[in-house]
């Protein structure tokens, strides 16, 4: 039996992710503006994030070298690519393939401060969803 809560626990769920960095307060300002990510410190007293609905959790790691080249990738969920575009930009990250109008699916390659390669990914219907204030829809960042 499974719940209907989101987010679920279920094995196979990503619930964890260690993102390498070279200046944790650096990385964790870029991902609470671009995203909304909440920023905390966990039981070790290391920068920690949960997050927009508190389905993933994870922490910056000075320990490795940054993912700089595209293998695993990553996505983020944004209700519009183009404003996530923007935020990533503003907050300080790189924009390495941009959205293409024209495909079936909005996304785009970002890198972040600590050179890590990442996605986002625009949810169709998420924007109408989300309304005009949270993070990820037109209005919101």
């Amino acid at each position: 039996m499974t719940s209907s809560a989101l987010p679920g626990y279920r094995t196979g769920k990503i619930c964890y992710v260690e993102i390498p960095a070279v200046d944790i307060e650096r990385s964790a300002e870029f991902y609470h503006r671009a995203f909304g990510w909440s920023i905390r410190h966990d039981d070790g007293g290391r920068v920690a994030f949960d997050d927009t609905v508190g389905g993933v959790s994870g922490r910056w790691t000075l320990d490795r070298p940054p993912a700089a080249d595209p293998g695993l990738l990553v996505y983020v969920m944004v209700a519009d690519a183009d404003t996530a575009v923007q935020a990533i930009v503003v907050a300080g990250g790189e924009i390495l393939r941009p959205v293409d109008p024209e495909a079936p699916e909005q996304f785009a390659w970002f890198r972040d401060p600590g050179g890590n390669v990442l996605g986002i990914y625009q949810q169709p219907g998420l924007a109408a969803a989300e309304g005009p204030d949270l993070p990820g829809s037109s209005g919101g960042y």
